[in-house]
């Protein structure tokens, strides 16, 4: 392997002419200059010197050499801008978890601000709930937004793992256009306890909250269909097939069905939504902004609830449209 640095000596010697004006150049004797070039004839395998009178010259093998070495110099110059910048959070990749409700209303306005601001480059990937903290760990992400069904973040005992709570993802009612309690501003739970329920899969966090929400409500959900993704439970409530519980960073996709949504009276359940880093690693140049970014962006969601809709099934009237209603 050839030394960067007898490369640059070489180079000195190319534009100063001469042994004692190269080791002045490189702050070395004249004896080292000459035992640096000479180690790197020994490393190329050929002279690099060769006598010209009472001085020296480059042979044509150095000539040769000093061209690619101008190149890596030139990539060299690159390579320290680009660590500069890395220093002041302008450059680098941070690779985002995120589970799918948040893509959207989160991670595609952090990518959105750092791409105007700086020049770090995301990579997203989506990260079931589940699998968070091994993805984290695992360094297939660098950051990672998870759910909590309570007020203990998962992950938030492991010392390994540094959590911070973003926001309050509130819960509402999402109901069929012509249910019997559409015009109602609120809706108790205990009202819907006869009625065929839409819950996510057992195990997922979504789960959980519904039957949680409905336990405390006095009875237990009757789950008729099981869905993940928010658009099929929107899809099924749209058809007349059962009630469920939609979080609001979901429902801004569900503003053209015939469905309502309403708040749960009194306590709504919340998806308690928190960024994950690995301990020691939240101060990087490169992840610091990102979680800058996405704590603004965070804010900006939770200032305030999203509006519940109605929406009429067919197109609205031209002349009179129907008015939104907002909880």
């Amino acid at each position: 392997m050839i030394d960067v640095r007898k490369l640059e000596i070489l180079r000195e010697l190319d534009r100063c002419g001469t042994i004692a004006a190269t080791a002045a150049a490189v702050h070395l004797t004249p004896s080292a200059v000459s035992q640096q070039l000479a180690a790197l004839s020994k490393e190329a395998g050929t002279a690099m010197l060769e006598p010209d009178g009472r001085r020296v010259r480059l042979t044509e093998a150095a000539q040769l050499l000093l061209q690619h070495a101008h190149q890596i110099f030139t990539h060299l110059e690159h390579a320290e801008s680009d660590l500069a910048a890395f220093r002041r959070g302008d450059a680098g990749t941070v690779r985002v978890g995120t589970f799918s409700s948040a893509v959207k209303a989160l991670a595609v306005p952090l990518v959105s601000d750092l791409s105007t601001r700086t020049r770090i480059r995301v990579e997203l990937r989506e990260v079931q709930p589940e699998d968070a903290l091994d993805a984290l760990l695992g360094r297939r992400v660098d950051i990672c937004m998870n759910l909590a069904t309570t007020e203990l973040l998962p992950g938030s005992d492991d010392k390994r793992v540094h959590s911070e709570h973003l926001l309050d993802d509130v819960m509402d009612v999402a109901l069929p256009f012509d249910h019997p309690l559409a015009d109602r501003a609120e809706i108790e739970l205990a009202d819907l306890a006869d009625e065929d329920w839409i819950l996510a899969n057992p195990g997922v966090p979504c789960w959980q909250l519904s039957r949680d929400a409905c336990e405390r409500a006095g009875f237990s959900p009757r789950a008729r269909h099981y869905a993940d993704e928010f658009v099929g439970v929107v899809g099924l409530v749209a058809a007349g097939h059962g009630v469920s519980l939609l979080p609001r960073l979901a429902q801004p996709e569900a503003v053209h069905e015939p469905i309502v949504l309403r708040p749960v009276a009194g306590v709504s359940p919340v998806r308690r939504i928190s960024v994950q880093t690995r301990a020691g690693t939240a101060d990087q140049p490169h992840i610091a902004p990102a979680l800058e970014s996405l704590r603004r962006v965070a804010a900006g969601v939770a200032r305030g609830p999203l509006a519940c809709r109605s929406v009429t099934r067919g197109p609205a009237p031209i002349a009179d449209p129907a008015p939104a209603l907002v909880s």
